[in-house]
């Protein structure tokens, strides 16, 4: 009998060497496993309430850094029945909080300690019940504070650039970043990325501004939205693309 030439001797070895490698790769695996930030248990937030639909209604005060808005926000218990709602909503003035139907408006009790509005409902809502709430709020995103007193810099949500033109050559924008959990600095929300929700966003600007938001453009006009008219105000109304 006839013994198989030496390359493919050559070629077993190789494939063993392979198949050794393979086989130790895992044991480095489990050594980063030793790294104690990845023992850390980290649970998905509970869910009581379901965002269904966000409608926002803002403008902006450039020299307060300030937003004032207007939210219709639409939920419905997550699996059990509650009479009870917490959003998340950093550092704002809380100015009315009330259930909307059919177009009218009754106030709730809520409590706020400038991160939590918990709003007491009309009644026990059951799962397959929906409801919607109407707030009005100011946003003041750059003075936010930690409960250290540190100011926020990183995660304020909504960040004024150049608000009062005093960069030359910088030009003045207003832009918001949701990420992970910063929206909630300029509307209140059930803030975790565990939450889905359409919205819609309607927003008064200068006419000399451009907006740009995701979905489609539903409409834009000039119209004075104070009390004594203001010639050159700019209203868009932002609604979702759905798929």
């Amino acid at each position: 009998m006839k013994s198989k030439p030496n390359h493919y001797k050559y070629a077993a070895l190789g494939t063993l060497m392979l198949i050794s490698t393979a086989i130790t790769l895992p044991v480095f695996g489990q050594e980063k496993l030793a790294d104690p930030q990845l023992k850390i248990y980290r649970a998905t937030p509970d869910k009581i309430n379901n965002l269904v639909h966000t409608k926002l209604n803002v403008k902006f005060d450039y020299k307060k850094r300030y937003l004032y808005g207007e939210e219709w926000v639409t939920l419905q218990p997550h699996f059990y029945a509650t009479d009870s709602l917490r959003l998340d909503a950093k550092g704002m003035d809380i100015k009315e909080v009330s259930l909307f139907t059919n177009g009218k408006k009754t106030p709730l009790k809520y409590t706020y300690d400038n991160l939590s509005l918990n709003i007491r409902l009309n009644k026990t809502y059951q799962r397959s019940e929906k409801y919607t709430l109407y707030i009005a709020y100011t946003a003041k995103p750059d003075e936010l504070e930690l409960e250290a007193g540190a100011a926020i810099t990183d995660a304020k949500g909504l960040y004024f650039i150049n608000p009062d033109s005093t960069e030359k050559g910088k030009p003045v924008q207003i832009w918001t970043q949701g990420e992970l959990e910063s929206s909630s600095a300029w509307f209140p929300t059930i803030d975790h990325t565990n939450q889905k929700t359409t919205q819609e966003i309607s927003m008064t600007v200068p006419a000399k501004y451009v907006t740009l938001s995701n979905g489609r453009l539903d409409s834009q006009k000039k119209t004075p939205m104070e009390p004594v008219p203001i010639p050159g105000k700019w209203n868009c109304h932002i609604r979702p693309i759905y798929s």
